[in-house]
């Protein structure tokens, strides 16, 4: 029975989205600066004084060091910046930011000299040597001066931005409480992948995400600036890439689209490198070059006219491989794409290519012929070590996605693993250079109910099973951000944060987990979860419209003693639940309740008082194969397993997002289950749902089948009707297919079996031709 006690109408709060804000703007005096005598050398003397005690702040990432001591230092209008001779631009930084941040508009002196007072002044200084990694960097704050030292001016900007934490997350801004901090990485490559070409995002947007990352010690910007759906980099040699390839007619009949001028990708840069941020450019190849495509048709196998594309998915028009004047377009284009971006690394893509337009083309398999290749992976060997040639005779190295390994990896390089961990850990044990990116962690676009905050932190970007020799060769990792479904840049804020600033914290500081026991992995992220609330006001005054942690409600069922019972489970430790059952009144959640009869769930989430998320809404249904033990013959895809074995008869019910953990998935493979009822019964009827989407793969089963028995041993067949035939367009839109049986069988039935034809290779007109397709399925419900 449900517990009555305490009912009130649903919901019974509203959202309340007031935060607190911090005050972060201090009226600067007019007072002038008036400096007192004093040595430089009297910082050294007080650097080195013993350290008072360790002491825990709401740094992220964690430091490696960090030591309390007697202070603190107030910044006020008469606060100098004074820099070495070699550190005037981390101090021009410091400055900027400070004015950004409070409204004090410091003085900037220097070079430091004799001269020179460090009294109520922040000495921004270049240690000798390289000790350690070139981002180390050492902070001093004490009552009368702060300082900051690096040997590199990446390092300065790193502590330029613990210097921000320290006084922005301080009850009383514009003070920095008194710590010693020494600190460095653990990765050498942090980043953020940026899709900029299905969606458009301006410099401005652009710029803003640099600044977050230099805020969290994030060092590289991958920058996805090609695609499909978009080119986005002028090119002067081959304008039509902006004019044609740069736009695409939505569905709509409206025109979307926009480029990043040369002098706009200039003053990126530039801003980047000031914050200790390398930017690198993708131009993707062979594949994903629909709209480069679009503008040259003779870049094609084909030689056909083509549109940008507008719509998302992995489409079979790449360049042709057999063609010489594409291999003189790309080095063109990457010619000029060198001249605007410094990083040591190009990025080329190599993902997702479909072979379709290679198999059928004259030139594509004179070259097989001609270069005495195997197939057409290697083919796309060929095509990537042509590039990298190109690319490493100019000074640069090439970094791809994790299909490059296929036919061969070209000899100089560097892998971008997206396909779990594996890829990556053999591009290692290879001796290449590796960033790990894997779907399992590291992709923004995936909702919550994927990865939240806690799945990103528990990342390791080392892989198990990788030998120690060979960790040298993991370089770190980047947080992918898709656009596809991303239109604005408050979604991209929602998205990205606060699933970052984990990443940033893995990266920097390590991952804990690698010997660690679980309670130490969990003790950890409490910590970081901890920390992290600080953050949010002062995100909310940057202007970022941060997400959720974690997916507020989950729900599961389980079975007790031939029961059902639904559990109702807190995406957090500290939220509490509301639900209602279809009438309209709230009951706070204590425990699993049964499953009694078919409803609308509906759930609420509080984190401290205020709604956390939407109101979670599910249809629970109540039949006579609930929580009977089904049998396959098929195993199910460990992507979509939907909850296990009793997935298809678990009472919940699948919606349009195939992600939701209730649709079950067979790739390439046909369904075959068999359900026992446990006595005989009574069946009027059956419903299944298949999901169908093209665009992923997920396609209706050429054919459907129902058997019933009442032994097991022999079988009925009942007719089955459900959409049949080839489809003759590319439908774009999901859809759920709902099918209905009626079954006029005279004797009660205990067996039921379900199989479900696979559509098989996807057809021809599939941007995809020829990869296997899916079946998804939900609840069998037995009437």
């Amino acid at each position: 029975m449900v517990d009555t006690r305490h009912l009130h109408k649903f919901p019974l709060r509203k959202h309340n989205n007031s935060q607190i804000k911090l005050r972060t703007k201090i009226s600067p005096s007019k007072l002038k600066n008036s400096p007192k005598g004093g040595l430089v050398a009297l910082l050294i003397l007080l650097f080195f004084l013993s350290f008072q005690s360790s002491a825990q702040v709401d740094l992220i990432p964690k430091p490696y060091q960090v030591l309390k001591q007697a202070g603190p230092f107030k910044l006020n209008a008469r606060t100098r910046i004074i820099f070495d001779s070699e550190t005037k631009k981390a101090a021009l930084l410091l400055q900027s930011e400070i004015k950004k941040d409070l409204g004090l508009d410091l003085d900037v002196d220097g070079p430091i000299g004799d001269n020179f007072s460090i009294d109520n002044s922040i000495i921004v200084g270049k240690t000798e040597g390289n000790q350690g990694h070139e981002e180390k960097y050492s902070i001093q704050v004490t009552s009368p001066f702060v300082s900051l030292y690096a040997s590199s001016n990446s390092g300065l900007s790193r502590g330029i931005s613990s210097l921000r934490q320290l006084y922005l997350f301080n009850k009383n801004p514009g003070v920095i409480p008194a710590f010693s901090i020494v600190d460095e990485p653990r990765f050498s490559h942090r980043g953020l992948l940026l899709d900029c070409s299905r969606h458009f995002f301006s410099v401005a947007t652009v710029k803003k995400y640099i600044d977050l990352l230099a805020f969290y010690k994030m060092n590289v910007l991958h920058w996805h600036l090609t695609e499909d759906q978009g080119w986005r980099i002028e090119i002067d040699k081959y304008p039509k890439l902006t004019e044609i390839g740069a736009w695409r007619t939505e569905k709509d009949g409206s025109l979307y689209g926009g480029f990043y001028t040369k002098q706009e990708i200039r003053e990126v840069v530039a801003f980047a490198a000031t914050r200790g941020v390398t930017v690198i450019p993708e131009i993707e190849l062979p594949g994903h070059s629909q709209a480069a495509i679009a503008a040259y048709p003779n870049l094609s196998c084909t030689g056909e006219q083509v549109e940008v594309v507008n719509d998302w998915g992995v489409f079979k028009e790449i360049y042709c491989a057999g063609n010489d004047s594409v291999f003189t377009f790309l080095e063109d284009v990457l010619t000029e794409v060198m001249e605007l971006f410094p990083s040591k690394y190009i990025h080329i893509g190599g993902d997702e290519a479909p072979k379709f337009r290679w198999e059928h083309c004259d030139k594509c398999q004179k070259r097989i012929a001609d270069q005495g290749l195997k197939d057409e992976h290697e083919l796309q060997s060929y095509f990537i070590t042509r590039i990298e040639k190109f690319l490493n005779a100019n000074g640069r190295e090439l970094i791809g996605w994790d299909e490059i390994l296929e036919g061969g990896l070209s000899p100089n390089a560097s892998v971008q693993s997206w396909r779990g961990m594996e890829h990556g850990k053999h591009a290692a044990e290879m001796k290449h250079n590796v960033v790990m990116s894997p779907t399992s962690h590291c992709y923004l676009d995936y909702g919550l109910e994927a990865i939240n905050l806690e799945r990103v932190y528990s990342f390791n970007p080392i892989p198990e099973g990788l030998e120690k020799e060979f960790e040298q060769y993991i370089l770190g990792a980047e947080v992918n951000m898709w656009t596809e479904h991303v239109p604005n840049d408050s979604v991209l804020d929602s998205r990205v944060f606060p699933r970052l600033i984990a990443m940033a914290e893995v990266l920097w500081t390590g991952p804990y987990f690698r010997e660690a026991s679980a309670k130490q992995n969990q003790g950890e992220y409490q910590d970081f979860y901890n920390r992290l609330q600080s953050h949010y006001p002062v995100l909310e005054n940057m202007g970022v419209k941060y997400g959720l942690e974690a997916e507020p409600i989950t729900v599961k069922t389980f079975v007790r003693k031939d029961k059902t019972y639904v559990e109702v489970i807190p995406g957090l430790p500290i939220l509490t639940l509301e639900y209602s059952l279809g009438d309209g009144l709230a009951y706070p959640y204590k425990k699993p309740f049964l499953l009694e009869r078919s409803t609308l769930l509906e759930v609420m989430a509080f984190k401290n008082s205020d709604i956390y998320g939407d109101v979670f809404k599910i249809d629970l249904i109540h039949h006579k194969a609930l929580g009977k033990q089904p049998t396959y013959t098929n195993t199910y895809s460990s992507y979509y397993p939907a909850g296990g074995d009793l997935g298809l008869v678990d009472g919940l019910i699948g919606t349009l997002n195939f992600r939701d953990g209730h649709w079950q998935g067979f790739a390439g493979e046909d369904l075959c289950v068999k359900i026992d009822l446990g006595k005989p019964s009574v069946v009027t009827s059956l419903k299944m749902n298949f999901y169908e989407y093209p665009n992923a793969w997920i396609m209706l089963p050429k054919s459907v089948g129902l058997q019933v028995s009442t032994d097991g041993k022999i079988w009925q067949d009942v007719e089955v009707e459900l959409i049949k035939g080839e489809p003759e367009t590319h439908p774009s839109e999901k859809q759920i297919i709902h099918s209905e049986i009626a079954i006029r069988y005279s004797e009660p039935i205990r067996y039921i079996k379900v199989l479900a034809e696979n559509y098989g290779s996807l057809p021809a007109w599939h941007e995809a031709a020829g990869s296997d397709a899916w079946i998804f399925i939900d609840e069998i419900v037995v009437q």
